[in-house]
């Protein structure tokens, strides 16, 4: 099996994410329209115009459909969930359990949403992707941009009225989740994929040396940002999720389990405790995506039976 892409909208069986050196560098995502309350944008936030596509076994993805949940956005939002191994066609909609079809567009595979929005395209087909139904066409694929949409753009459709990103924090949250995603979040990635050894160390190295940083953080407060979840939590939370249960055996990021950080482990659960967080919270999805799904890191595609997890044990 081989990963591929879209190339001036044919699919094509390679890609390549990486330099000369061997280090990873993450491909930039293309869509970035803006969904706004008043509708200034062109996209307006209103019930049953919006359609989410994502993986539960991918952290980017994951993190939208938990503001999903959190913001009690299910009504307003329509959801799918791709089949949680990448085959050799992309992402693919299927009847497994923890799956969901695509109503809105009937596609067997992710990429034909990709080219319904722009027969042309070139690039990575990934997920989250918001659709509009209305205008026929990808609102945005920046999981990052979606997040902050169904938090500050919503307000009117969502059933739960908790802020996760309070005016008065959001300066510091926007710090929280930019000290993260290089180190942390793009850094078992970077750690994974490294086809040198050189690469590799030295984002492993900066991945624990952040890690150590944070336990020392949470070991004098509960939360990223202080007392209160933000969006820096759940930005964190889906990658330390993983971490056990796939980025340290797949992708080698094993000087240390999350389990050997007594704060870090403690933080991980309250977050996966927190009301509806464990339902989308699929172990299983993630480690038939990084087991099974990505072949140049596990090329026999066996899941391994371990590790034992219990997220609720704090």
């Amino acid at each position: 099996m081989v990963l591929g892409q879209l190339v001036d909208g044919k699919w094509v069986k390679n890609w390549t994410e990486r330099d000369d050196a061997g280090q990873f560098k993450r491909m930039s995502t293309k869509f970035h329209h803006q969904i706004t309350a008043d509708g200034s944008s062109g996209f307006k936030a209103e019930p049953d115009r919006y359609h989410l596509y994502i993986s539960l076994g991918c952290p980017w993805a994951h993190r939208t459909v938990i503001l999903w949940q959190l913001k009690g956005l299910q009504k307003a939002i329509g959801l799918s969930i791709v089949d949680p191994v990448i085959g050799d066609e992309g992402w693919k909609f299927t009847t497994r359990m923890g799956c969901i079809v695509d109503t809105v567009n009937q596609a067997e595979y992710l990429r034909e949403i990709y080219t319904l929005a722009d027969p042309n395209y070139t690039g990575r087909v990934t997920v989250p992707v918001l659709w509009d139904k209305k205008t026929k066409t990808i609102v945005n694929n920046e999981s990052l941009q979606i997040i902050k949409m169904l938090e500050l753009e919503f307000t009117e459709q969502a059933t739960v009225k908790t802020s996760y990103y309070p005016q008065n924090l959001r300066a510091e949250i926007d710090r929280a989740i930019a000290d993260i995603y290089q180190p942390i979040n793009n850094g078992v990635y970077r750690t994974g994929f490294a086809s040198t050894q050189a690469a590799y160390e030295a984002a492993v190295t900066e991945l624990f040396a952040a890690l150590d940083y944070w336990e020392e953080v949470l070991a004098k407060q509960p939360y990223l940002c202080g007392d209160t979840v933000t969006l820096a939590d759940w930005c964190m939370y889906t990658t330390l999720f993983r971490f056990d249960l796939a980025y340290y055996g797949a992708f080698k990021c094993n000087l240390r389990r999350l389990v050997d950080y007594p704060h870090l482990w403690d933080y991980c659960c309250r977050l996966y405790q927190q009301p509806g967080v464990s339902e989308i919270s699929n172990v299983s999805h993630v480690k038939e995506l990084y087991y099974r799904g990505i072949p140049e890191v596990n090329p026999n595609g066996i899941v391994p039976l371990g590790p034992k997890i219990d997220f609720g044990g704090v």
